[in-house]
């Protein structure tokens, strides 16, 4: 049963004729002491709950009877109706322990998907999780692309497993090279939506100017340079799966523009006044702190909490050494795949070197280190003096003499250029090397002139 409390009867006759025609049973209250009674009677598989039920509209007794419910049902999600000029108060009901929040009017389609997400996740919740091994993650997902059996890893491709089928919105938390998108490629992989495609977005490249375009599309004609049409990425995901990556960089002027779109399922076409219905699901992922930046107010509260109905943190490499070796094996493997040379062998001292190493730049460090070492040495049985030749610590040790003289900003600059030639131009390793984010990179290279 699904418990609706709302003072208004036109809301309630419309949510009780859209539950029944999607095959649910809804009981529809006017207001708080009836909702308790319901409670307290049998607990309901979901509530939607309006946030005022007077002529007030400061929303405390919604905040109020969500304490109420929770204390007598602390596993029924809730899910808030409010209109949208409330959103602050959904976001206190979220701090509250609500599961989502709705904005009046309501999208249907969009209202039903949230309650599915919610009654699945709820149902896992209820079921005993036995602990994945690699085995069975090899036998039942779709997991090849991910290395390693860690207990750390393990318990984060079980999450997977479990949420992937739903259409919860996903924040994948980590330090760079900790392989983000690839656990984002992973939940598109076994989720329903494997057949339609996976599109990823690098937020933290994109201009202010250019984030409509980039996400909606435009019109030929809707601005100066719009000599033709454009689709945007929620268009081309369609009805897969859009990865936003470095969601942490996104400025506040977009942010609210990329809420709008999560919140109401839709979007506009720049130069279509049309709206569309945004279909995709929504994976984020960054490796910023993004309650840190929500409590600085660098990042919107309501934003946060539309992205990040699960989050998956992913542990740094020194976290999980024990997939080191593993990893080695497998860059190497592929290296020498690619160069049509002999599969390489590693000695006991060199994985005992690779296990040692701190990895600040956690796998895609480690990957690198191989293919280089791998490519140098042309062995096929790499030793522990072969990897420290070309370690991260050996590459970025610059003669302290080489510097003497420069500017501030010389010595950035240079910097940067080491770093771009020993990543062959990769800007994400580039940036990740410098302890920065793409974005400021970008500005970095435009401010020295630096073309690649």
């Amino acid at each position: 049963m699904i418990l609706i409390v709302d003072d208004d009867s036109v809301v309630r006759s419309s949510l009780c004729f859209l539950l029944k025609h999607a095959g649910y049973e809804p009981e529809a209250v006017s207001g708080p002491k009836e909702a308790l009674a319901v409670v307290r009677r049998a607990a309901p598989q979901l509530i939607l709950m309006d946030m005022n039920f007077t002529l007030t509209t400061s929303g405390e007794e919604g905040i109020q009877l969500l304490k109420q419910v929770k204390a007598l049902a602390p596993g029924v999600p809730v899910i808030l109706i409010t209109a949208w000029g409330s959103i602050s108060l959904a976001v206190q009901g979220m701090r509250a322990g609500a599961f989502d929040f709705v904005a009046k009017p309501w999208n249907n389609l969009a209202l039903l998907s949230s309650i599915r997400t919610a009654l699945e996740l709820s149902r896992q919740g209820r079921e005993e999780a036995f602990p994945l091994n690699r085995s069975e993650a090899n036998s039942k997902f779709h997991f090849d692309k991910i290395i390693g059996k860690s207990a750390a890893l393990m318990d984060i491709l079980g999450t997977v497993s479990r949420i992937a089928p739903t259409n919860a919105s996903v924040l994948i938390t980590g330090e760079s090279g900790t392989g983000k998108e690839l656990i984002a490629e992973a939940i598109h992989a076994n989720s329903p939506r494997a057949r339609e495609p996976f599109v990823k977005v690098n937020l933290g490249g994109l201009s202010q100017s250019l984030f409509e375009s980039e996400m909606f599309g435009h019109r030929k004609g809707a601005f100066t340079d719009a000599y033709t049409d454009r689709a945007g990425r929620f268009e081309m995901a369609g009805k897969g799966t859009l990865f936003l990556d470095e969601i942490g960089d996104l400025a506040l002027s977009c942010q609210v523009k990329l809420l709008r779109a999560l919140q109401d399922h839709t979007y506009e076409v720049l130069g279509d006044s049309r709206p569309r219905r945004a279909d995709a699901r929504i994976v984020s992922a960054t490796n910023c702190d993004l309650r840190r930046m929500v409590a600085g107010r660098a990042f919107r509260e309501d934003l946060f909490y539309r992205i990040n109905l699960i989050t998956i943190h992913l542990p740094p490499l020194r976290q999980r050494r024990e997939d080191i070796p593993l990893l080695a094996r497998y860059f190497a493997a592929r290296q020498s795949e690619a160069n049509g040379l002999p599969r390489p062998a590693f000695t006991p001292a060199a994985l005992a070197y690779l296990e040692g190493l701190p990895y600040p730049g956690n796998i895609r460090e480690l990957k690198n280190l191989i293919e280089r070492t791998l490519l140098v040495s042309g062995k096929s049985l790499l030793d522990a003096p072969d990897l420290a030749a070309q370690s991260e610590q050996a590459a970025g040790k610059a003669d302290a003499s080489s510097f003497s003289g420069l500017t501030l900003d010389e010595l950035e600059k240079q910097s940067i250029l080491q770093a771009i030639g020993t990543y062959q131009g990769n800007l994400s390793h580039v940036a990740s090397a410098l302890g920065i984010s793409r974005a400021a990179l970008y500005r970095r290279l435009e401010k020295y002139n630096i073309n690649l």
